[in-house]
């Protein structure tokens, strides 16, 4: 018979508030992703002089969030870490992310936790009983060389367990990634993963690079990692975006995969429970 505990911590709720900006709720953690709170029209910036315009509001502000106990940043663009989150955040929050952005975060801003993870590292957090286990996934934000243009991304596998028991819930952001043989590999890794949280958009550069997963990238990997559930985010809040959320669903829907997916509109929460 499982504990109360371990019950607790068999279900996750995630409130979705825009672009790839969720708060999770697991047991007694609060963690938000990707913090993006810029308003419509607002520009965030994405370096070498590139920007892209906010079609959307955040389904709050900043202001509103709940008392955190960490932030789980995939990488340091402006549409996923951006001026309000640097000015607001409260520079003690432990901040897990790549050590890319942990060098910038801690050098620049003064966000003194932030936590940098290589690929498969992994860093945890107690709380009340419990513990998170925040693990570094493969990402790779754009093809080849190119790569060298753009920030460092990782993927990110929560997993949540009594202090001394099993893992009862595992969570799988995908960041800002394309499809490719670091996603074959989270798959052989991790066969049981309870929720994952897609980053879609088929995201381009000028020249027309795909830098972020399209419908079809988006259905394959799914194919590949076979979550229980699944969530898409990151579709439709910037002008970059090139592939909508109805491009997934048509997909989906061709190859018989439509069952496999929870769709969230921005502002509402959905609670998702260990099979």
């Amino acid at each position: 018979m499982k504990t109360a505990p371990e019950l607790a911590l068999r279900q996750c709720t995630m409130q979705f508030v825009g672009n790839a900006t969720t708060i999770l709720r697991c047991g007694p953690f609060t963690l938000l992703t990707d913090p993006n709170f810029l308003h419509r029209g607002q520009r965030a910036y994405l370096g070498f002089g590139l920007s892209t315009r906010r079609l959307t509001d955040p389904a709050l502000d900043i202001d509103e969030l709940p008392r955190l106990d960490a932030v789980v940043l995939s990488h340091l663009h402006g549409d996923h870490w951006d001026r309000v989150a640097r000015a607001k955040l409260d520079r003690g929050l432990p901040i897990v992310t790549t050590p890319h952005a942990a060098r910038r975060l801690q050098g620049w801003h003064g966000f003194r936790h932030a936590v940098g993870l290589r690929t498969w590292e992994s860093h945890t957090l107690a709380k009340n009983g419990a513990l998170l286990r925040i693990i570094s996934m493969p990402g790779r934000h754009a093809p080849g060389p190119v790569q060298r243009l753009l920030p460092p991304v990782m993927g990110s596998l929560l997993e949540f367990s009594p202090a001394t028991g099993d893992v009862q819930f595992r969570l799988y952001i995908t960041g800002d990634t394309l499809m490719f043989d670091g996603i074959h590999q989270i798959a052989r890794r991790n066969r049981d993963i309870d929720l994952a949280v897609l980053h879609l958009g088929g995201t381009k550069l000028p020249g027309g690079l795909l830098v972020t997963m399209d419908a079809t990238q988006g259905a394959d990997l799914l194919a590949a990692i076979r979550p229980a559930n699944a969530v898409p985010i990151h579709h439709d809040d910037y002008t970059v975006f090139t592939s909508s959320l109805d491009d997934f669903r048509r997909e989906l829907d061709r190859r018989g995969m439509s069952g496999d997916v929870t769709y969230i509109d921005r502002g509402q929460t959905h609670t998702f429970t260990h099979a």
